[in-house]
């Protein structure tokens, strides 16, 4: 803005009046101061933006240097991720692992004790190892690793590419053996809802898309072998450790030859007792059992001596129990799932009851005078 200020104005352009009259001046000068005008507009050195503009240096193309430190900064995130999610599965599997190995209940916000019934199933050993203590491991070294580079330290001499190719075998095992868990809870845990379960598929499937995240396609195309490797691995170990189970769990029932026994009822029964096990009887209400099932036993003594043998009980292994031995077409048809089992009025209630829960289930009025001890 200096030059302008420098510029001589025209003199039919300048604001200030002449106090003493002046002839004016002919158009052929006033051409010619205007071209003098426009020449010094022109020809006046600036130092304005156009110097600003100059003096910037050009663009030139990233170095691969910058690149480098692009990916390290998209590697560290990955790292804090799974440095964080890592730790909440370490944490949710520790838990799992102590309810496991102390033969305790587990805590289920959703599902009932649907939760502890995977726990204890057949399906939680791996090779004879807890899972959650599989999954405990897995989780604590994702989370110690990620701890640990997202810092920029690689011990023992480990490469950051070395590194993340570690990370993702880690992950990509997790991911396939939670989608096989999952598998397993659909199939043979129809209906159950574990929450802790799902929890830890999310987690598996977080941790292996935030790593795989961090290849670019080239990368990941040259790894997919090693991946599917991985995979397959996995499912071949999960397989055979379960057809294993499965041989000594029916090598085990074949051993079994249990002859048809019965159980004396010895607690007495109450006035309530007697009334509910009579208006179960009207109703068609029935007890599906086994002589051998110690929880069908209990149902009994709940109701007591007079009022058990009132009840419309329906023995599914009346000629005793060995290999091959098959239910009776009752027990069959009901489709029972354990013992005992009650069908009443067309609902069905799974394992030993109350008898004020069988009351209410079925109608009987409690009075007053009658209520359950």
């Amino acid at each position: 803005m200096a030059s302008f200020l420098n510029i001589t104005s025209p003199p039919f352009f300048s604001s200030r009046t002449s106090l003493s009259p002046s002839p004016p001046p002919t158009l052929t000068a006033q051409l010619t101061q205007f071209k003098g005008w426009c020449w010094k507009l022109k020809c006046m050195p600036s130092s304005g933006p156009s110097q600003e503009t100059d003096s910037e240096p050009p663009e030139t193309a990233p170095s691969p240097s910058n690149s480098a430190s692009l990916l390290s900064s998209s590697s560290v995130s990955t790292y804090n991720w799974c440095a964080g999610l890592g730790g909440v599965g370490f944490l949710e599997t520790a838990y799992l692992t102590f309810l496991k190995l102390t033969n305790s209940d587990a805590f289920c916000p959703i599902g009932g004790g649907n939760c502890g019934d995977v726990l204890s199933s057949d399906y939680a050993v791996v090779f004879g190892v807890p899972l959650p203590l599989i999954g405990m491991i897995s989780y604590g070294l994702v989370a110690a690793l990620g701890l640990q580079w997202s810092g920029k330290k690689f011990p023992f001499g480990i490469e950051e590419s070395n590194g993340r190719l570690l990370l993702l075998g880690c992950t990509t095992s997790m991911a396939v053996a939670s989608g096989y868990f999952l598998y397993i809870l659909s199939t043979k845990f129809s209906g159950t809802s574990c929450t802790y379960c799902l929890l830890s598929a999310f987690l598996s499937f977080s941790l292996f898309f935030i790593t795989l995240k961090d290849f670019g396609l080239e990368e990941i195309q040259k790894f997919l072998g090693l991946q599917l490797c991985i995979a397959s691995v996995v499912i071949f170990s999960l397989n055979t450790s379960y057809a294993t189970l499965q041989r000594a769990s029916s090598s085990s029932v074949a051993d079994i030859n249990l002859e048809y026994f019965t159980t004396e009822i010895t607690t007495p029964s109450s006035p309530f007792a007697i009334s509910l096990a009579r208006h179960l009887q009207s109703t068609g209400a029935k007890m599906y059992g086994a002589f051998w099932c110690s929880h069908c036993q209990e149902q009994k003594q709940m109701f007591g001596k007079e009022a058990a043998e009132l009840l419309n009980y329906v023995e599914c292994f009346p000629n005793g129990f060995r290999k091959g031995t098959k239910m009776i077409k009752a027990c069959a048809d009901a489709k029972l799932e354990g013992f005992p089992t009650w069908v009443i009025n067309g609902q069905v209630l799974s394992g030993d009851q109350e008898l004020s829960e069988l009351a209410k289930v079925s109608g009987f009025k409690i009075e007053e005078s009658n209520q359950p001890s």
